[in-house]
């Protein structure tokens, strides 16, 4: 059906590193280790909105381990 390829959502690396809070190396990370399903148009990569809802419902250890280490950081 046509009308539901208007309805793809998809942002830009900055976006999901915004959204998620963490850095762009970090999600370079993630998008390489095969953590977050990416697709590269062109010269730009794009994470569609489903694989943005699937990362973070299923989450990752090194998110967690980066929390700590900020909290860390913050306390000293």
């Amino acid at each position: 059906r046509a009308e539901t390829m208007n309805e793809i959502k998809v942002y830009t690396l900055e976006e999901v590193a915004d959204i998620l809070k963490v850095s762009r190396r970090t999600l370079y990370t993630y998008v390489k280790e095969g953590k977050l399903p990416a697709v590269k148009m062109g010269k730009y990569w794009r994470v569609s909105q489903e694989s943005l809802q699937a990362f973070i419902s299923t989450g990752t250890t090194v998110v967690d381990a980066n929390r700590r280490k900020e909290h860390q950081n913050k306390e000293s």
